[in-house]
């Protein structure tokens, strides 16, 4: 059973003849009946806001009889404090320099306690001497679009919790130990971290001494683009389950993103890594991602692998593969380009400032990650622009 509100019955009825009125007043073409009947409120003030008349729509709605307005009592003696606050501080030194204001979200207090919502255009009129004379004002009753736009904000934040919790199962919480191999990661969202962006990384085990490493970033930022993550990366999982090939897991992965309804793009480096000996053997494809760094004891950084298409984009796309060998104190770097485009004004951090910080601290995974995030937050004052997330590989020796 609905227990209807009674006033609010008898708004709706004499809306419904207002709007009535309102239309026979048109066919009549009656200026009076128009002003009267129209489905909005009329009202007009002194220059200091008290009401000398108004039309039987305001009054309805405001739920007062015209002696009790007109001459006795200010408009913003109608609004609940907020919005008397935001007349004084705002709409009304506007009007005053504009001469016109459209669409203020203001809240009317009725007397029996109810709030009414309403959007209010309003302008000023001025004498021949320039002074102002009078303010004529239209208000519409946004009931129905002020729960439309609760509920629109309800319904994003859901989507961003929602977000934040795909998110979470986005990035491992800590990366697995493996024998034989250091492996670090870190992954710093941008800004305060509120919002939800699309770089991932991931470490699993396919084998006896066989594990696969990827790290990634989707376009876009929202709850949009973690959906798109969490497939990438569910999808990198299943695809390594039977296909040994880097570059044919990211063909296959291409292929899934070309069919899916999302328009956004990704990139990926693609690692799987085989015991041999006292090392590893890494073979390794690329979608459109930074080339990661190889690091030898003696030897200065330098980027290796070939490159690939973006993800998702291009049809009939190809990847190249190739093999590097980690022996006992090399390292392997990769990271997302929230490194090298990370921003201070105009200025990027940069490959060179990437090279520089690499070689200061050698193929040493933690300390490598540790300092490259530290070093890309300093430059942008400590608030990132982009998602970071990089992760280091070194064999100890």
């Amino acid at each position: 059973m609905s227990l209807a509100d009674p006033a609010d019955d008898a708004v709706a009825v004499h809306t419904d003849r207002a709007r009535a009125a309102f239309l026979d007043a048109l066919v009549l073409d009656d200026p009076v009946a128009l002003y009267d009947s129209a489905p909005c409120g009329f009202l007009t003030t002194t220059p200091d806001g008290v009401i000398v008349k108004t039309n039987a729509t305001f009054r309805t709605w405001v739920q007062r009889e015209a002696a009790d307005l007109v001459g006795e009592t200010s408009f913003v003696d109608l609004l609940t404090v907020g919005s008397r606050l935001y007349y004084g501080t705002h709409l009304g030194p506007l009007l005053l320099m504009a001469g016109r204001v459209q669409e203020v979200a203001l809240d009317i207090l009725r007397p029996d306690g109810t709030r009414l919502p309403v959007l209010v255009n309003a302008s000023l009129a001025r004498g021949d001497d320039g002074r102002p004379r009078a303010v004529r004002i239209a208000v519409f009753d946004a009931t129905e679009r002020r729960s439309y736009e609760r509920e629109l904000l309800e319904a994003k934040q859901r989507a961003e919790e929602l977000a934040r919790t795909l998110q979470h199962t986005l990035i491992p919480p800590t990366v697995p130990a493996i024998a034989g191999l250091e492996v670090a990661a870190a992954y710093h969202p941008a800004g305060h971290g509120t919002d939800v962006g699309g770089d991932f990384y991931d470490v699993f085990e396919v084998g006896d001494d066989e594990w696969v490493v990827t790290l990634g970033d989707v376009c876009g930022k929202g709850y949009e683009a973690a959906i798109v993550t969490s497939l990438v990366r569910h999808t990198i999982r299943a695809l390594c389950v039977t296909e040994r090939s880097p570059s044919a897991v990211l063909a296959a992965l291409d292929e899934v993103l070309q069919h899916h309804e999302t328009d956004r793009f990704c990139t990926a480096v693609l690692l799987r890594l085989r015991r041999e000996g006292d090392g590893w053997s890494i073979d390794i494809g690329i979608g459109g991602h930074p080339r990661p760094l190889l690091l030898r004891r003696g030897s200065a950084p330098e980027p290796c692998a070939g490159r690939g298409p973006l993800l998702g984009v291009l049809h009939d796309a190809t990847f190249e593969e190739s093999t590097v060998r980690l022996g006992p104190g090399d390292a392997l770097l990769l990271y997302t380009d929230g490194i090298t485009e990370g921003r201070r004004g105009d200025e990027m951090y940069g490959e060179d400032r990437l090279l520089a910080t690499a070689a200061r601290i050698g193929p040493r995974p933690h300390e490598l990650v540790d300092a490259l995030t530290a070093a890309v937050l300093e430059f942008q004052d400590g608030t990132l622009r982009d998602d970071v997330a990089v992760v280091a590989l070194g064999v100890p020796g």
